[in-house]
């Protein structure tokens, strides 16, 4: 799709444009897409809360989605997995790191009794997905069709108990009443925008990233862990950071570890199935150091009576992750 963009690939400043372009196309088509489906689904009586749980959580991990099916339909398969692992590392080190830093992050116990956990066992099981494929089913390690259907299999567990719990404590709802006004044609508008612009912003993204890789040798999957997976999880740190100035970051962990969990779950599940993904060089150790930010943070909320992340705990975050940065670069 949209080959034609790659003879004006040529220009560094042309491909630079490109993936901007395709950042703000990606994360404003995400937002309106999710202002538009919340108010259709509103004027049809869905609770907030169902709203909350489908609509608003499938929409911050739609930057992601996309730029994986868009990966996968281009072949650059590797962008796929570092994608998701990038997101979920820059997520947990770099968002809650940064949050934290400006005000501490309070858990709620949904969070460290259960999503935490589950964010820790899917970075573990990509990595037993990548490592352990019988030669029965397939040729080269990665992450097969059958792998995919367990991660999805854990994503269906993860959506019916989190369903469950919203039933049992529907306190926890958060209501945002701002979509009610809005007009049926508005809303349509919205998602059909929305949709367009997550399409072609996904599609400049994967190509100016691969432009990217190609042009200066380095291997698409470092392109994947840096640049595509810091701009896929924008929306999650504009908002928790501007939560943290307003010191109303309380749901700033459930929303980061849920996106983490929807990712691996859901949006790399989904990539897998469609087109098994090969496996990269590291891909087992960012798969640690994604697991390695869950048990940080779930260490953190627990050893304190606040519950909370404090400054200090954001600050090893981001001392961790400069660290395997670092150390990724410099064994490019």
């Amino acid at each position: 799709m949209f080959d034609f963009i790659n003879q004006y690939l040529a220009n560094p400043i042309v491909v630079v444009v490109v993936l901007v372009a395709g950042f703000v196309l990606l994360v404003k088509g995400a937002d309106w897409l999710v202002d538009g489906a919340s108010a259709v689904a509103k004027r049809f009586g869905i609770s907030d809360l169902v709203i909350g749980l489908t609509v608003v959580a499938f929409g911050t991990s739609m930057p992601e989605f996309v730029v994986n099916m868009v990966s996968v339909a281009d072949g650059a398969t590797d962008l796929a997995i570092t994608n998701i692992l990038g997101s979920n590392i820059i997520n947990t080190f770099v968002i809650l790191g940064l949050t934290a830093l400006v005000y501490p992050v309070r858990s709620q116990k949904r969070s460290r009794d259960f999503d935490i956990p589950m964010s820790i066992i899917a970075a573990v099981l990509v990595f037993a997905t990548v490592s352990v494929n019988p030669p029965a089913i397939e040729t080269e390690h990665g992450i097969s069709r059958y792998g995919g259907i367990i991660l999805l299999l854990m994503f269906t567990y993860f959506l019916f108990n989190t369903f469950r719990h919203a039933k049992d404590h529907p306190a926890d709802a958060v209501v945002d009443e701002t979509k009610k006004s809005m007009s049926v044609g508005k809303a349509v508008s919205l998602i059909v925008v929305g949709l367009i612009g997550l399409v072609v912003g996904g599609e400049l993204i994967v190509k100016s990233s691969v432009n990217i890789a190609t042009r200066l040798g380095i291997p698409e999957a470092i392109i994947g862990l840096t640049i595509v997976a810091l701009g896929t999880s924008l929306p999650e740190l504009a908002t928790s950071v501007v939560a943290a100035f307003k010191k109303n970051c309380d749901i700033a962990l459930g929303n980061v570890i849920g996106s983490n969990i929807f990712n691996v779950f859901f949006v790399l599940g989904t990539s897998s199935v469609i087109r098994p993904l090969p496996s990269y060089d590291g891909v087992s150790f960012d798969a640690w150091i994604a697991a390695l930010g869950s048990i940080l943070v779930w260490l953190f909320v627990k050893t304190n009576k606040e519950r909370e992340v404090k400054r200090w705990g954001g600050a090893i975050l981001i001392v961790v992750y400069a660290i395997y940065l670092t150390y990724r670069l410099m064994n490019i």
